[in-house]
């Protein structure tokens, strides 16, 4: 898998810039697409169910229209470090595994046309993942297996080979949330909560009991 490159010193600030292979989808990806639902009872606070539900991120897309997999048999981590979409990705049911597996397959980042509001709103919380507008569609011109570098604070995507640059939109209050970890790292960090920040076990068993979110 390509290492990630996610700081970059520039004048003295840290800049953050993702740079590793696209894999690229169309649009009105689902979640199930994204993590069918018959692994929705793993549990992500649990270290060996998290990788898990990584290893079968993007799982439900149609073989007949990806012959090339996100996540190659007999694999846990994906080489893609980017995911390029359409529009509408992420719709469907709201379950929050949908970045959460992404992002334990290794992903850092999805760049889409538009996305369905939970799953960029999940994205936020779980501070999985980048969720990041384009501002064009490129998923039209970005072939899978091509290396590209995000720049989220140039709010632009590059094809590394040809140089070709693709504006994206900033993403906004909800960059450092995702910066910090998510929505509980973040609360934690700017002093508006106590916790440590770990989840206990009795969390983490009463997790295991509830039901599926579809």
């Amino acid at each position: 898998m390509i290492s990630p490159e996610p700081l970059r010193r520039v004048d003295g600030d840290m800049s953050k810039v993702i740079r590793g292979k696209a894999y690229v989808v169309r649009d009105n990806i689902d979640t199930d697409q994204i993590i069918p639902a018959q692994y929705l009872t793993l549990v992500p606070t649990i270290p060996e169910e998290y990788e898990r539900l990584g290893s079968f991120a993007m799982c439900g897309l149609p073989k007949d229209q990806y012959s090339i997999r996100f996540i190659s048999e007999g694999q846990t981590r994906t080489p893609y470090m980017v995911v390029i979409a359409g529009r509408n990705f992420g719709c469907g049911s709201s379950r929050e595994h949908a970045p959460i597996a992404l992002g334990a397959a290794g992903c850092k980042a999805v760049v889409a046309e538009s996305f369905a509001r939970i799953f960029f709103r999940n994205s936020v919380a779980t501070g999985e993942l980048y969720p990041v507008e384009s501002a064009t569609r490129i998923c039209d011109t970005i072939q899978t297996g091509d290396e590209v570098e995000l720049d989220l604070d140039a709010n632009t995507l590059k094809i590394v080979k040809s140089s070709k640059s693709f504006p994206t939109k900033p993403l906004g209050e909800a960059r450092p949330v995702i910066d910090a970890g998510g929505l509980f790292e973040f609360a934690r960090q700017s002093g508006m909560i106590n916790s440590p920040g770990n989840h206990s076990k009795g969390t983490e068993e009463m997790a295991a009991k509830e039901p599926p979110d579809d």
